[in-house]
């Protein structure tokens, strides 16, 4: 089964038996599952999903993979292809009044973007398995005041239990990327681990904030927020950004 990775399209196919070993058993998938594959390339990890699962869903950009795929997946399962951008996609008409459990090797070029809009419709999403840049798992996962820890940390720990599962080096992709990848489970909160009484003024803040870490807080966020302001919400106004946890960022928001 030939094809040639499309770069436009940030194509890396897992080949790795031992790594897609792992990657099932960390999903563990179960059949009436809800299961949403987003970039399933060949089918290195769709077709023991398949086999497990029985039902599956993939989202694929790639008209050119999909006839790969259906040959490949014939009599393992039931696969429903939608041919299509995972940015653009709806997820609640695929849960069928149920949860969805999102799988893939998401594009390192539009990780971020896919990861915003998966959770902002996390109300049908039970949980996500993605294999993204070890370095974009790092600052998802980091704790207050390490260099990888940013804006990517605090909104999504407003939103989902990040939990690092295990790395995988290049030489298990075809074409190697550049890069060292990782692993990932995000389970999204039933109910927020704090209050946000708006989301937008919430991620106005952090975004402003973290374009100007390394500043004191009350000047990072000058125009946003007065001193008295953050004082109300019991921070300290000459902390720097990158020491604050989400929990101070949502206070900020609420108080303002």
């Amino acid at each position: 089964m030939q094809h040639r990775p499309r770069k436009r399209f940030g194509q890396h196919f897992l080949h790795d038996p031992r790594i897609i070993g792992r990657i099932i058993a960390a999903i563990a998938p179960k059949p009436g599952q809800h299961l949403v594959e987003i970039g399933p390339g060949l089918g290195a990890i769709t077709l023991p999903l398949l086999e497990q699962a029985k039902s599956l869903t993939a989202v694929e950009l790639d008209r050119d993979v999909i006839p790969h795929l259906e040959s490949a997946a014939r009599d393992k399962g039931e696969l429903r292809i939608v041919q299509g951008d995972a940015l653009e996609v709806a997820l609640a008409p695929l849960a069928a009044g149920g949860k969805i459990r999102l799988v893939g090797n998401l594009p390192y070029n539009v990780s971020t973007p896919l990861l915003f809009h998966f959770l902002d419709q996390a109300d049908c999403v039970q949980d996500m398995h993605f294999m993204l840049q070890k370095e974009v798992v790092q600052r998802m996962a980091a704790k207050p005041g390490g260099k990888e820890y940013g804006r990517l940390t605090v909104m999504l720990a407003s939103r989902c239990k990040v939990e690092p599962l295990f790395n995988i080096g290049p030489g298990a992709f075809r074409p190697p990327p550049k890069v060292d990848s990782a692993f990932v489970r995000l389970t999204p909160y039933a109910s927020p681990p704090f209050p946000i009484h708006d989301r937008s003024r919430y991620a106005q803040i952090v975004t402003q904030a973290f374009s100007h870490r390394r500043k004191t807080l009350k000047n990072a966020v000058a125009g946003l927020l007065d001193e008295a302001a953050i004082v109300a919400a019991g921070i300290d106004p000459t902390t720097r950004p990158e020491t604050l946890s989400a929990a101070d960022f949502a206070r900020l928001s609420n108080g303002s």
